[in-house]
């Protein structure tokens, strides 16, 4: 049997190897191979991830990347997707893919949805056409786009919400989860996730995760965050949310975020995550290094022959100045917003791979310690004047 019949044959499931304090190392088995948690997810909304390839992004340390259901059910549409082989085949990553159920997306809409208790109805962004989201529907696309995390579909509560929209809004969410757990189609390495919601008040999210726990999943998302509520906040939802998830399922913070806050929610227990920030910032000149971040179009960096981080290994570090990143985007030059993408996709990977070696080596506090220094110490000092380059 080959290495990917293997794969296809292999339960859903998730190892807890190591723990620090409230932090876990672990490994997520999927019918499309494993990856190590604490992960990143990169998101590739519409079966890409912007301006790079399958082999530029694996060749960041990637293991799992992010499709998005609504983008993909409008267009090129599920079915043609499902005709082409799935979306492994499709965007020719054979690795692991979640999907988002789409509800993020809806609920943004607006002027342009509106929700019930069957699902919600909406109108396309791109041509106005009209669309039904349910809970049953939202699994049958996932299911076409051969996802091996399927995500509930949920309603995002917006925030602030009052304690009596947060929960109505929660129990319906609820209510769709159960929809979508007996429309979920059970396979081998394949699994449903369901969406932790209430908003910051802890008693709606300890009734949301048991709720979830009774109907049973095979990991468990905490959603509603990252939604403008701050870091201090958002960490207090985890301290009083985490508790009352299992222990030996993977715990997933949906859309977070910047570099303190994967290492915040880490040190709380949490195992993956996803974000467009890495590289939406890379196409727009910021690029994050163990030392912060920097605005790549800032005159300090014109004549200066350094690395973006001298310590990172990735193609843009290893062959580029920071004086030539500055250059192409100064230039407008589409290059730039590809090797930014490029480095910032790997320092986050590194950063992963860092808590995890930290984890198992019983040292993430040190880990912290020294992470938090560095941010806080700022970039290296400017070049004096002399650019010769030796």
């Amino acid at each position: 049997m080959s290495d990917q019949e293997k794969s296809k044959s292999a339960k859903f499931g998730y190892e807890l190897q190591a723990t620090d304090g409230l932090a876990r190392r672990g490994e997520v088995t999927t019918a499309h191979g494993t990856f190590q948690t604490p992960a990143f997810m990169t998101v590739g909304t519409a079966g890409t991830v912007k301006g790079i390839t399958p082999e530029q992004l694996r060749s960041t340390g990637a293991e799992v990347v992010l499709g998005n259901t609504y983008h993909l059910m409008l267009r090129p549409t599920a079915e043609l997707v499902d005709r082409h082989g799935g979306l492994h085949k499709f965007m020719n990553w054979p690795h692991p893919i979640l999907t988002d159920s789409g509800g993020y997306q809806v609920m943004s809409l607006s002027g342009l949805r509106k929700i019930t208790e069957e699902g919600v109805k909406f109108q396309s962004h791109i041509d106005g056409s009209k669309h039904n989201l349910t809970p049953e529907r939202s699994m049958e696309i996932q299911d076409l786009l051969d996802s091996n995390i399927t995500m509930v579909l949920d309603e995002c509560t917006p925030y602030p919400a009052t304690h009596k929209e947060a929960a109505d809004s929660m129990r319906r969410s609820m209510r769709w989860a159960e929809r979508c757990r007996k429309a979920f189609r059970d396979r081998d390495g394949y699994g449903l996730f369901g969406i932790v919601q209430g908003s910051t008040y802890e008693d709606l999210r300890k009734e949301s995760a048991q709720s979830l726990i009774d109907i049973g999943f095979e990991g468990y998302a905490v959603g509603g965050l990252a939604v403008g509520e701050g870091q201090e906040v958002m960490f207090e939802v985890l301290d009083h949310t985490m508790p009352h998830l299992p222990k030996d399922k993977p715990r997933y913070l949906m859309g977070v975020g910047k570099p303190s806050d994967l290492v915040g929610a880490v040190a709380r227990g949490i195992d993956m995550f996803d974000c467009v920030l890495p590289t939406r910032s890379g196409r727009n000149a910021q690029a994050f290094t163990r030392r912060g971040a920097l605005n790549m179009r800032n005159k300090r960096h014109e004549d200066d022959h350094r690395p973006v981080d001298d310590q990172c290994k990735c193609t843009c570090c290893t062959q580029f100045s920071r004086a030539y990143l500055r250059h192409l985007f100064r230039a407008k030059e589409m290059l730039g917003p590809v090797l930014l993408t490029i480095h910032n996709l790997s320092y986050y990977q590194e950063l992963m791979a860092g808590m995890r070696d930290a984890i198992a080596a019983g040292t993430f506090k040190t880990f912290q310690e020294e992470f938090y220094r560095l941010q806080e110490g700022g970039d290296i000092p400017e070049l004096d004047g002399d650019f010769s380059h030796t």
